[in-house]
């Protein structure tokens, strides 16, 4: 596929954001040969993911988990038979994974604008079909704008599950991406993401550097500004699942950006028409049935749910909703219902995606 008028994102008749689109093409695809060009950890995971990733990772091509530039681990868990969608894939780690994680009854698709990654991720598609064992390879590549999925052919609600690792902060217009991600996933499907935050807006001058930008800090996220973004799009709640901070280990880097303070998040979001902007209490208790692959004792749904096997746990209504019209709904079982209110949520805790730290003293449930 040619760069050339592909879409409307790469030109300056858009956005007039081509400049930051091409420097990120020459950092991914020209400057960036492996890890090890790095000049910050913002684009390195050091979570461990959990063992059903872990167990794939071996059979991954050495060349694919070179050019891994991620944030996280955001592969979700019951992925069988699913469509997967990964947004900005680069050489395709994650959307290998994600193939083997869902089987061959499922798909995983890949999405990027950089052609030396999308190339090296194609190259591998019949090794990878050969090392996990499948008849038929259940991989696509489309290289392309995050921005503009409808070009690639990705209709509304076609997909499952969205994941992204480090890629989003990198796009000139988040909104849209957001836009389109609640535009083509499934109703009950999860947007699971990782990317770089930070606790301040990063002024212009900095945000256009090529350098900072491609090392994933100069467009990195403003969580209130996230916040905002994702209340536009129709994301009424959104959960974290985990936060790592991070220092800036170049010099040079530290020198222009020292002044704020950057965090690799995961976040985990469901398309859902019944979520409220806070946390409501109905007086909904759930219970977690000890299914989940991996998780045979506990599951940690956010960071402030952790559902332990047979005990039951008072939960707000968007959380029941979570937990009953999703695919978590086979590892769960929710008691109650809407028809009698107790107000807000009282067991609140701090950045939440739900809009509960406005209304309370707290967040969400």
């Amino acid at each position: 596929m040619s760069d050339k008028n592909s879409c409307c994102y790469a030109s300056d008749d858009c956005y007039g954001e081509s400049s930051i689109i091409e420097s990120v093409k020459n950092y991914y695809g020209k400057q960036l040969q492996s890890k090890e060009d790095l000049k910050t950890s913002s684009c390195c995971c050091t979570e461990k993911p959990p063992m059903e990733i872990r167990n794939v990772l071996p059979l991954i091509a050495d060349e694919i988990q070179n050019r891994f530039y991620g944030c996280g681990s955001p592969l979700p868990p019951l992925l069988e038979g699913m469509t997967v969608l990964d947004l900005g894939c680069g050489t395709g780690r994650d959307v290998y994974i994600a193939s083997k994680l869902v089987g061959e009854s499922g798909c995983a698709i890949g999405v990027d604008m950089t052609t030396e990654q999308i190339e090296t991720a194609i190259k591998y598609q019949d090794e990878q079909r050969e090392r996990f064992g499948f008849k038929t390879s259940n991989v696509k590549f489309k290289q392309g704008y995050i921005e503009d999925l409808k070009s690639l052919g990705i209709e509304d609600n076609s997909v499952d599950v969205i994941i992204s690792n480090c890629v989003i902060n990198l796009s000139p217009v988040k909104e849209q991406v957001f836009k389109e991600i609640y535009r083509v996933l499934r109703p009950g499907g999860e947007l699971f993401f990782s990317d770089v935050f930070v606790d301040r807006r990063i002024p212009k001058s900095l945000s256009s550097d090529p350098v900072l930008h491609g090392e994933c800090l100069g467009g990195a996220l403003y969580v209130e500004d996230f916040r905002r973004l994702m209340k536009a799009a129709g994301w009424a709640d959104y959960r974290t699942t985990n936060i790592r901070e991070f220092g800036l280990d170049d010099e040079e880097v530290y020198k222009k950006l020292g002044f704020a303070t950057f965090t690799s998040r995961t976040i985990r979001a469901f398309k859902l028409n019944d979520l409220e902007d806070i946390c409501e209490d109905y007086g909904q208790v759930a219970y977690y049935n000890g299914s989940i692959p991996g998780h045979p004792h506990f599951f940690d749904f956010d960071d402030h749910h952790r559902f332990f096997r047979g005990k039951p746990l008072l939960v707000c209504g968007n959380t029941a909703s979570m937990l009953t019209n999703t695919r978590y709904s086979k590892a769960f079982k929710v008691q109650g219902d809407r028809s009698v209110h107790f107000g807000v949520f009282s067991s609140c805790v701090a950045d939440c995606g739900c809009g509960c730290a406005e209304t309370t003293s707290g967040s969400c449930c």
